[in-house]
């Protein structure tokens, strides 16, 4: 799996949310909302998800494994701290 495409939005509002990401999967697949979140150990990728009618919210795409979990957070996270960095 070739991630082609790492777009990030940033939210200027103040909380925990710091930006929603867009990825482009081998330019052919798009996984839209997909939210930087600062927590107590640092910043981590929460994948899209929607509420559901006991109030959870559940995943709409997620990775499988643990692995892919953190290839798509270091991509993601290298480039909105790339986008940071610019704008200091």
């Amino acid at each position: 799996m070739q991630i082609t495409d790492v777009r990030i939005r940033k939210i200027e509002k103040e909380g925990k949310m710091k930006a929603v990401a867009s990825i482009t999967i081998e330019d052919c697949f798009v996984v839209h909302d997909i939210k930087i979140i600062e927590g107590e150990r640092g910043l981590f990728v929460a994948m899209p998800s929607k509420q559901a009618p006991d109030g959870k919210f559940r995943d709409i795409a997620h990775p499988i494994n643990a692995q892919t979990r953190g290839i798509l957070q270091e991509i993601i996270l290298n480039k909105y701290n790339e986008i940071v960095a610019e704008n200091l």
